[in-house]
């Protein structure tokens, strides 16, 4: 599966700053020193409808740490799944009367024009749960030999208490994790499972569902939590940098993956940063497909808003933040936008040396987007106002925005 083409982030003068991010494992910050290739997955979207504002706000917030990185003469190594098969997608297409794999392949090619608009950085490996299910079987073969796994009817389960560090990405209680659970794709009632929490790796073929050779597994498909543990142990091993994704992902899905590879590879952690983003809402409930109470990209797009404010919106909440999208929040993105551009349109203009290191600072500090946005607020009343002699300021501003923000002036 192929990402998105990627736009030119401008080099800039100077050294950027090494990252300091909330990490939900510790429940603080920590100080991310990565080697020379900074490595970081970020779980990809279940294409039954996309791209909403959440997911935007979501792939804004890794978007911003691959841009930091860069900006510390980094590379960095992207990994981003899309879970082009699973019951919510199923569900769907039967819903619609359409063939699943037309839906996904639809809502994917939405997806990539959404993230191409809005300059995200595409990831270098774009992998599909289908593409990725020759690698994802042989690691439930060895959960299950390593005694990490049982059968339960045909399906197999990985067992939570093979892993000693289970719970330590969430720091959930047992009754915290059951209620999640339930409510999002797991089934701690069946009878039969030796723990409740236990999630599914491999399930047998249902009939009038797709199903692959799962070799000894028997036909079947994989589980939500292992097709990323999957993709994350071939491409970047463990001890990768930053597991990122929306906070709705902490548990089950994150905490999951994080004991799946713990147990297959006997090493801790999986992460050295679990980091997630806040959630979206609309007329006061959280933006989500189930509940239809969306906001897409892609309408707002042939609404002819400008893609730069709508990223804009996105950067004026601080990205752990829980957050609502209203008219007004889109109204003030793009004056913001028309003062920049406005700003950065003069032949000269104030000093911007010092702007660079202020959206620098405010980024490295947990990627405080709206204080970087305010301090280029500040510049821009400044030049407004006054003007300046400087005649490099407009265009040193404008590939700063661009490099560290990703907005296009």
């Amino acid at each position: 599966m192929h990402a998105w083409p990627a736009s030119e982030v401008p080099a800039l003068p100077g050294q950027g700053r090494d990252l300091r991010i909330h990490d939900t494992a510790t429940g603080g910050p920590v100080i991310l020193d990565p080697g020379p290739v900074a490595r970081i997955y970020v779980c990809g979207i279940t294409p039954y409808d996309a791209t909403h504002i959440g997911h935007a706000a979501t792939y804004n917030a890794f978007d911003l740490v691959q841009r930091v990185w860069l900006d510390t003469k980094r590379q960095v190594h992207y990994v981003q799944n899309v879970t082009d098969v699973d019951d919510p997608l199923l569900e769907r297409a039967q819903r619609d009367d359409i063939d699943w794999v037309a839906l996904a392949e639809k809502e994917t090619a939405l997806f990539r024009e959404d993230m191409t608009a809005l300059r995200m950085l595409p990831p270098q490996q774009y992998i599909g749960a289908v593409e990725a299910i020759p690698g994802i079987v042989p690691l439930v073969e060895r959960l299950r030999e390593a005694g990490a796994a049982y059968e339960l009817e045909g399906d197999i389960y990985f067992s939570v208490e093979s892993d000693p560090h289970f719970g330590e990405v969430s720091r959930l209680d047992a009754a915290a994790m059951r209620l999640l659970s339930a409510e999002r794709g797991g089934d701690p009632d069946r009878p039969g499972k030796k723990n409740p929490l236990d999630p599914m790796l491999w399930m047998a073929a249902r009939a009038g569902e797709p199903s692959w050779d799962g070799a000894s597994l028997g036909r079947g498909r994989p589980g939500w939590h292992i097709e990323c543990v999957a993709i994350a142990l071939d491409h970047l091993g463990m001890g990768f940098d930053v597991q990122g994704g929306g906070s709705d992902l902490v548990f089950p899905h994150h905490e999951m993956g994080a004991s799946h590879a713990q147990a297959l590879t006997g090493e801790f952690p999986m992460a050295k940063a679990y980091v997630h983003a806040g959630m979206v809402a609309l007329n006061g409930e959280k933006m989500s497909k189930s509940k239809g109470n969306l906001v897409f990209v892609s309408q707002l797009r042939r609404d002819g808003v400008d893609p730069a404010a709508i990223r804009l919106a996105l950067l004026a909440h601080h990205y752990r933040a829980d957050w609502e999208w209203t008219g007004q929040v889109l109204q003030d993105a793009l004056a913001r936008l028309d003062r920049w551009r406005a700003a950065v349109s003069r032949p000269d203009g104030p000093p911007a040396d010092a702007l660079v290191e202020e959206i620098r600072e405010a980024l490295a500090a947990d990627l405080d987007a709206p204080a970087a946005l305010a301090a280029v607020d500040r510049w821009a009343a400044l030049q407004q106002e006054r003007g300046g002699t400087d005649e490099g300021a407009p265009g040193v501003v404008s590939r700063a925005v661009d490099a560290l923000l990703g907005v296009a002036l």
